[in-house]
């Protein structure tokens, strides 16, 4: 029988946009190592990168607005390629033949507040059209699937939890390693880390009021990667955006990881943490406590005391410390991207019947 052929939406395939590329690489290289029935072919408006798994075909669509990519070029590519199945996220073009759509959380119907007017809107309207119009929907923790059927509870019969994982480069720091990334970075040990926008969701002000607060016999500081201005005070290093291989050395010296989002429907940065042997302080928001399975101290608060108290508690205990990078390393090994492909897979047999 001849391989039915699966097409994705790879333009953010090896890009710098965090979790959604993060979830689109590690999940197309996943493919390409597990046997199935399917071939995989990537679509994007962007040359082939380099260290795209042989296995995986990649074509190049013209240049356009991405909203024209998404609704048109993409979807009409994948029919005229005679694909089986086409997946993406969140909004599907009715153009789509046998559409898979991620939806990674819904937390624009939890948490409406936290985005602009005009996102709200867009989101609320059309990520539910598209889950009633796909042949499969892929989520990634039991905990967003029970958000998006309290919302769009009619999809429960091709609604998948897909679990995902810390990319295999996150590993137990090696002592013996350079240490110049940090020096690079203009941080020094000991230092605890978060990763994040400045957005309302992602409550990285928390973090950085709660660290303020530490009495001076702590002598760690704050080092926030992620999408905002650089800047630096007494206690929190602000770094901005940094490429991927000075976050996993961040990831792998920090001493503690912070995670305070009101709300995740995964949480990736806490299975990298713990994947890095970082011991983790996290909110109870959305699913970070299915996700942190007991291995993480989770504040039910979002009180910056409450947070102080938690971090000078931890840090200053070094057999806890030692204990919960133990427990973070073992939970750590529940989670992999083969788990991940695999359970897609599911997603497409249904969508190319």
């Amino acid at each position: 029988m001849p391989s039915k052929l699966i097409a994705l939406d790879a333009r953010l395939y090896a890009g710098k946009g965090a979790g959604d590329s993060t979830y689109w690489t590690n999940l197309a290289n996943a493919l390409a190592d597990v046997e199935s029935e399917f071939e995989f072919v990537l679509l994007s408006n962007a040359s082939r990168p380099a260290g795209v798994p042989p296995r995986l075909g990649w074509v190049q669509v013209p240049s356009a607005p991405s909203r024209w990519l998404s609704l048109v070029s993409l979807p009409l590519r994948a029919r005229r390629l005679g694909a089986a199945g086409f997946h993406t996220q969140y909004n599907l073009s009715p153009l789509a033949r046998a559409g898979i759509t991620t939806i990674h959380d819904v937390s624009f119907f939890v948490g409406p507040e936290w985005f602009s007017s005009r996102d709200r809107v867009l989101l609320q309207r059309f990520v539910p059209s598209s889950a009633r119009r796909a042949k499969a929907v892929i989520t990634v923790s039991e905990t967003s699937k029970r958000d998006i059927l309290r919302f769009i509870p009619d999809i429960a019969d091709k609604l998948y939890v897909s679990l995902l994982a810390a990319a295999p480069e996150f590993r137990p720091f090696d002592r013996q390693q350079s240490l110049e990334p940090l020096q690079r970075l203009g941080v020094s040990e000991p230092f605890m880390l978060t990763a994040g926008t400045r957005w309302a969701r992602k409550n990285i002000e928390l973090a950085i009021e709660a660290c303020e607060r530490l009495p001076d016999s702590v002598s760690h500081c704050l080092v926030v990667a992620g999408r905002s201005e650089p800047a630096r005070s007494n206690r929190t290093i602000e770094l901005g955006w940094v490429e991927h291989a000075d976050l996993v050395t961040l990831f792998g010296r920090a001493a503690l990881y912070l995670c305070p989002s009101r709300y995740e429907g995964f949480g990736l940065p806490i299975v990298e943490a713990f994947a890095a042997g970082a011991p983790v302080i996290a909110s109870a928001g959305g699913a970070i406590p299915e996700i942190a399975g007991g291995a993480a101290v989770i504040v039910e608060s979002f009180d910056p005391s409450a947070w102080m108290e938690a971090i000078r508690t931890v840090l200053t205990d070094s057999s806890n410390l030692s204990a919960m990078r133990e427990r973070g390393f073992r939970r750590a090994q529940d989670f992999s991207w083969k788990q991940t492909a695999l359970r897609t897979l599911e997603a497409y047999r249904r969508a190319a019947k």
